[in-house]
């Protein structure tokens, strides 16, 4: 017999295995942790809060499960290691007591054409097997369903060695589902051929229009050396088989000056290079040239179902694997539920039990089918979630970033029953957060700050929720903070029309969103709010939507360079100095020679991932070293980049280093709660709430004539309790200057700010998509009549 602790009542000492019960750090120092210690409880809900920046990633991402993921990829052989990218060892002195840690975080899926929430969950493969064993006509093994396996027949003779040697002819066969016109994307796509030359001119003129083709390079001599045609003669006078070969040749092998290269016709090459990939994720001139020159139109052969016919046309009482997917999952659900059939019962519970899991987590508003590129960052959370509740492991560190972003306060009930079940299994879950129903589940609390970036990077507080109410810290303060609703309104000075909007699931929907006050759109998680504000209302007419999508520029941008401070700042570093201002760009004259202004040298190592390593010239400073002797106000231009934005704001408002210029762009990148960015971060390192108010901030210096719509997208993602006071400032200064904002929002505080709300439900997916509500924050709460209502009111107290 043991005890509840595990050990045995008669053993004088307890066993030594169980004493690793906690999760130790001791001197923490990555980005801006102040040698922090703590201690975590294992197989326990452990919450991590602070204000924006002060520390909490840094401490549960880039210390915890940094060195989690780091150890673990050692203990792989030094071959695979090989083909693994490096990984530094955390800045820490002690690190204790470490269990594998599984990151479920808000990066975007991959957005392959071929990758659906079908394939990145397990339900896809176990659907092909249903399939499979029970669809009629029979048609082949589950891969005969699969969108992403392509039919292959071959034959060929083989030997035999038995006895005597005998030559056996055999042919060999894969039956997949792909659909051989699409291959499997749903799409196929026309390109326009005048946007890749231009006729009247030859080669040698520079007749390609393609983006990287020029003849000055190996394409010059290429197309030169190939013989196929006559790069002097204009390309309207080519015969067919010159153009063919120019637009269509199939890769060969030539011989140019003496080196063996490929020779392949532009379209084969143009899909290869550019159409095969993620299209956000080319360079910005390639991204238009493709804009431009293809379009995307859905495969007339499959109907966009990605398969052959014979996997269409294979069901299971008249439903085929095409429809099964296209369905909605909680119908889903109920379709399996509804099929009887003994000799594949274990396929039908586990089958059931993961499509159940995506209503419980609140996404069974979506289909299988559905891309994984378009799913927002809370959805792809949610997805990858789903992977792990099934999971047999246990004593695992599961780290979530703040998994209720884009959640109605009805499905956070939900969320916290699944992290509740984690727990229980006998994991650690540590949880990054801000919102006060996750805090309150927690059973330990570590509090960062007291303040953002250098003013943080301390442990304020750790304790049960209980304590930290009594406790005087910023958290602790703000936990019980509850919005009042705003009793005097505004009065719309016009209303924008929506009639019959129809956009994914909403159902012929007429409303009048009013200008000029503050409306928020609310509903459950798949309600259509997103498709009708970013789908339906009209585009331009002054119409300008913000939301928390990755800023398009190169690795070099930075919150200096995407809100144009750094012209001003440049300009005044060369009137105080006498010298150019070119000098003190990174990206130009001023630039390190060894790193080219990066700060970092970036390794290629082809078959691995290419590691950076800070320049050894510079020192990360990103400018020559003459350029560094140059001052304003005593700080040279790498220590401004340096600065945090509140300091910043110091720093240019009085005094030599006064420039008004900057100081209102610093200004407003505090009003939209920045100020602890430091202006040279790599926008890449952003988190989507941090894009979508720097984005903000440079929209708020838009002067147009007419009143601006801005459209924002759940603004208080990643936003402090105390911080969210702020945005409803900030909400209010807009509107007060004359611009109308509608905010997609989940967060009670900014729905009880609202001068009008519209509802939207009353369910998600196809039990959703009208308006249920459209009226003042009081008359919502009054008539309790929607899900909104009803967690509004009890949020106001009403």
């Amino acid at each position: 017999m043991t005890t509840a602790t595990g050990q045995d009542p008669q053993s004088p000492a307890p066993h030594a295995a169980d004493g690793h019960d906690l999760i130790r750090v001791h001197g923490a120092r990555v980005n801006n942790l102040r040698d922090v210690s703590v201690e975590i409880p294992k197989r326990r809900l452990t919450v991590f809060t602070g204000v924006s920046g002060s520390g909490k990633s840094s401490l549960v991402f880039g210390t915890v499960a940094a060195e989690s993921q780091r150890l673990i990829n050692e203990t792989y052989s030094a071959f695979v290691q090989g083909f693994m990218p490096s990984l530094a060892r955390p800045d820490v002195d002690v690190l204790d007591g470490l269990t594998t840690a599984i990151i479920v975080d808000q990066q975007r899926l991959g957005a392959d054409p071929r990758s659906t929430v079908g394939t990145a969950t397990d339900a896809n493969a176990m659907l092909r097997i249903l399939f499979s064993r029970l669809a009629a006509p029979h048609i082949g093994p589950p891969s005969a369903y699969a969108f992403n396996v392509p039919s292959v027949r071959a034959s060929g003779a083989i030997t035999v060695e038995r006895g005597a040697r005998k030559a056996v002819k055999a042919t060999f066969t894969r039956t997949g589902g792909m659909c051989v016109r699409c291959e499997g994307r749903g799409a196929v796509t026309d390109i326009d051929l005048t946007q890749l030359y231009d006729a009247d001119k030859s080669l040698n003129e520079g007749a390609l229009t393609i983006p990287g083709y020029s003849m000055d390079g190996w394409y010059g001599r290429i197309f030169g050396g190939c013989g196929f045609f006559d790069p002097d003669k204009p390309i309207s006078r080519f015969t067919k088989r010159e153009l063919h070969d120019l637009l269509h040749k199939e890769p060969v092998k030539i011989k140019v000056d003496g080196v063996n290269l490929t020779y392949e016709g532009l379209i084969p090459k143009i899909q290869k290079s550019m159409l095969s990939k993620d299209v956000d994720a080319l360079q910005p001139h390639v991204r238009a040239f493709v804009e431009r020159a293809v379009t995307f139109t859905t495969c007339p052969e499959c109907e966009g179902t990605r398969l052959s016919e014979a996997a269409r046309t294979s069901r299971i009482d008249g439903v085929s694997i095409a429809d099964a997917c296209a369905m909605q999952i909680s119908d889903l659900a109920d379709w399996v539920r509804g099929l009887d059939e003994p000799s594949v019962a274990p396929l039908l519970t586990a089958l059931r039990q993961s499509l159940d899991s995506f209503s419980e987590i609140g996404l069974g508003y979506l289909s299988l089918d559905r891309p994984a590129g378009t799913l927002s960052g809370g959805e792809a959370q949610r997805v990858k979630m789903i992977r792990h509740l099934g999971s047999s492991l246990t004593d695992v560190t599961y780290v979530f970033d703040e998994p209720t972003t884009g959640l109605h306060p009805h499905d956070i009930q939900r969320m916290n029953g699944l992290l509740l079940r984690l727990r229980d299994k006998g994991n650690t879950v540590l949880v990054v957060e801000h919102k006060p129903e996750v805090i309150a589940i927690a059973d330990h609390v570590v509090d960062l700050g007291p303040g953002a970036g250098t003013a943080g990077g301390t442990i304020c507080f750790e304790g049960t929720v209980e304590e930290l109410r009594a406790g005087d810290t910023v958290t602790g303060r703000h936990l019980d903070d509850r919005a009042k609703v705003k009793e005097a309104v505004r009065r719309p000075t016009g209303a924008l029309e929506i009639r019959g909007a129809r956009t994914h699931n909403l159902r012929d929907v007429d409303v009048d969103i009013p200008l000029g006050v503050l409306t928020v759109v609310t509903g459950v998680a798949g309600s259509g709010k997103s498709s009708l504000v970013h789908g339906s209302i009209p585009a331009g007419a002054g119409v300008v939507s913000v939301d928390q999508s990755a800023i398009r520029g190169s690795r070099r941008s930075n919150p200096a360079t995407y809100t144009g401070l750094l012209d001003p700042v440049r300009k005044a570093f060369a009137k105080a100095n006498g010298v150019k201002p070119a000098l003190f760009s990174a990206n130009s004259e001023g630039a390190c020679p060894t790193c080219n202004g990066a700060g970092v040298v970036f390794t290629d190592l082809a078959m691995m991932a290419g590691v950076a390593s800070t320049c050894e010239e510079c020192e990360g400073r990103r400018f020559e070293a003459s350029v560094l002797e140059y001052r304003l106000g005593g700080r040279d231009i790498s220590e401004v980049l340096a600065m945090p934005v509140a300091e910043a704001e110091e720093f240019f408002a009085d005094g030599e280093a006064r420039v008004p210029a900057a100081h209102r762009i610093l200004r407003r990148l505090s009003d939209v709660g920045l100020g602890y960015l430091t202006l040279g971060q790599p926008l890449t390192t952003l988190s989507g709430g941090e894009r979508q108010r720097l984005k903000l901030a440079t929209h708020m210096a838009d002067k147009g004539g007419s009143p601006t719509v801005l459209v924002l997208d759940e603004p208080t993602a990643g936003l402090h309790l105390a911080d969210v006071e702020q945005l409803l400032g900030l909400l209010d200064r807009l509107v007060d200057s004359g611009r109308s904002v509608v905010v997609v929002e989940h967060h009670q505080a900014v729905m009880a700010h609202a001068d009008w709300i519209i509802d939207l439900g009353p369910g998600a997916g196809h039990d959703g998509g009208s308006v249920v509500f459209e009226g003042t924050p009081a008359d919502l709460v009054a008539a309790r009549s929607t899900r909104t209502g009803e967690h509004l009111a009890l949020y106001v107290g009403g």
